[in-house]
């Protein structure tokens, strides 16, 4: 069993990426994300591959000059439990820290997962609205949504 490498994603990656969070998006874990809007953000995707393969990526989408977000973080089922999910999430951080943010959220089913990150429970009220509308609104559980938000201060 080889060990997971990391690297930011390139465009030829996109199908891959599609492929790979299928199943995420059908059961409502993750929101559907268009192959155009991955393209037009694919600087904020870092991906973890082992022997050549997508085994799974999140991005770092930036909100504000001082707030980030981690989403769309997924790993291959078969490849879960190996802590290839904490390393996409920690080198998302590091490059929050890199760019100078204050602060990375995240809006998750997975509190226990990030909380072991050392991120904290926050009110979804303190969102930025814009979150809300731009985001969630595409969501199948919206406004029914039991998400937990949890924000890491750097």
């Amino acid at each position: 069993m080889s060990e997971a490498q990391f690297c930011k994603a390139k465009l030829s990656d996109i199908q891959n990426m599609q492929t790979l969070v299928i199943p995420e998006v059908e059961s409502g874990l993750i929101l559907a994300r268009s192959s155009d809007e991955i393209a037009t953000n694919i600087r904020s995707y870092i991906l973890a591959k082992e022997d050549g393969e997508i085994v799974g990526f999140c991005a770092l989408h930036i909100h504000t000059p001082a707030l980030a977000e981690i989403r769309s973080l997924v790993v291959k089922e078969s490849k879960r439990g190996r802590r290839i999910g904490e390393g996409l999430v920690l080198r998302a951080i590091e490059e929050a820290r890199t760019l100078g943010l204050q602060k990375v959220l995240s809006l998750t089913y997975r509190q226990k997962f990030f909380e072991n990150l050392g991120f904290v429970e926050i009110p979804k009220e303190s969102l930025p609205e814009h979150k809300i509308w731009a985001d969630c609104i595409k969501c199948k559980h919206f406004p029914v949504c039991n998400e937990v938000s949890l924000i890491k201060t750097l």
